[in-house]
């Protein structure tokens, strides 16, 4: 829903040395590369879903848990990119609050994604 696409599609079979590098003796996920856009260069996020091990525990329950809380991700129309998510039912915790810093500032929101991970919108200004 936020333009992302696949840029790797990680294959099944033996990935037991990744899964090693990722600290388990054994186990199964499925992984893939996403990004936005063609730029080779640009952000890309790798996304792994654990097939075994698997945890169904929630996420932290709130964002001052220790850790990586939250991903921010720009955006240059928040106020549209909000509408259109919440037109397909995304959860948003807050509406966009104006922050401002001593590099200028900028206007932010936060929402779930469906496993219940804390993702916020960023539009700098």
């Amino acid at each position: 829903m936020l333009g992302f696409r696949v840029a790797l599609d990680i294959p099944e079979g033996d990935k037991s040395e990744v899964i090693k590098a990722l600290g388990f003796d054994h186990g199964d996920f499925h992984a893939a590369i996403i990004q936005i856009g063609d730029d080779p260069g640009g952000t890309r996020l790798d996304l792994i879903e654990w097939k075994s091990p698997r945890d169904e525990e929630k996420p932290y329950a709130q964002l001052n848990h220790l850790g990586a809380a939250r991903i921010a991700l720009v955006t240059e129309d928040l106020d549209g990119t909000t509408a259109e998510l919440k037109a397909k039912g995304v959860k948003f915790i807050s509406e966009a609050v104006l922050m401002r810093t001593s590099a200028g500032g900028g206007r932010f929101n936060c929402f779930y994604d469906p496993d219940g991970t804390v993702l916020e919108l960023v539009e700098l200004l």
